[in-house]
């Protein structure tokens, strides 16, 4: 045990199994945050999040869990809100220095390698701590229809549809029974929906919820109004 203490709080050092534990904490907190749902269709791709309200006297706007980085790119965050404002911002920095030196929207998995490169230089530099959030990025570019998951390691995957936080394994659970190739936009909204559903420890209701969809016809990220999830709820 004591030689396992001598890495816990180094994290310029790996142990000897090769671990860096304070990742592995951040990737522990992780867990802990409210529930995100991704799902991508050859329409375009869907951001659903569970937004968390802990007083009733709350204003419920003020909670943002899905963020637009660009008109065509949208992330959704599931951990620290602090820190993912450090790296929603660090993303419309590189989107923007995009469009400034190529006068074109950057690609989706060049912005999240972008990010991933932030979120790896906290994993080896002493007196910093690894950013204690996960950001599942959805988008539509000129090559393809994306959605990108990151974690604190700075290590990013893509998926066609996937889960983040708090009982993310049952809601990937109904993402992997229901998911398909073909699936519509309207149809993976309602697979977001219900694979939420599983993973909320409460009841889902059009107030705290919030859906984002960027379509590929568009190429405009877009929020869902309270009306429109209503109906697919």
């Amino acid at each position: 045990m004591s030689r396992g203490r001598e890495y816990d709080g180094a994290i310029t050092i790996f142990s000897p199994e090769g671990r860096i534990y304070q990742v592995e904490y951040a990737l522990e907190l992780v867990k802990r945050g409210s529930p995100i749902v991704g799902a991508k269709s050859p329409e375009g791709v869907v951001l659903a999040a569970i937004e968390p309200v802990r007083n009733k006297l709350a204003a419920p706007s003020n909670s943002k869990k899905i963020f637009k980085i660009d008109e065509h790119i949208g992330v959704a965050i599931a951990g620290l809100s602090p820190d993912a404002r450090v790296l929603v911002r660090q993303a419309r920095y590189i989107s923007q220095g995009n469009w400034m030196t190529y006068n074109e929207p950057v690609d989706v998995e060049d912005l999240t390698s972008g990010v991933g490169d932030l979120l790896q230089r906290y994993t080896q530099n002493a007196g910093v701590r690894p950013f204690g959030v996960s950001l599942l990025f959805g988008g539509v570019d000129d090559y393809r229809v994306s959605l990108i998951s990151t974690d604190p390691s700075g290590s990013y995957r893509g998926y066609k549809a996937t889960a983040v936080g708090r009982n993310s394994e049952k809601a990937k659970t109904v993402l992997s029974e229901q998911y398909r190739d073909e699936i519509t936009l309207d149809e993976a909204i309602a697979l977001s929906m219900d694979a939420l559903k599983d993973a909320a420890e409460g009841d889902l209701t059009a107030e705290n919820v919030n859906v984002s969809v960027i379509s590929k016809e568009t190429k405009k990220f877009r929020g869902l109004s309270v009306d429109e999830v209503k109906k697919f709820l």
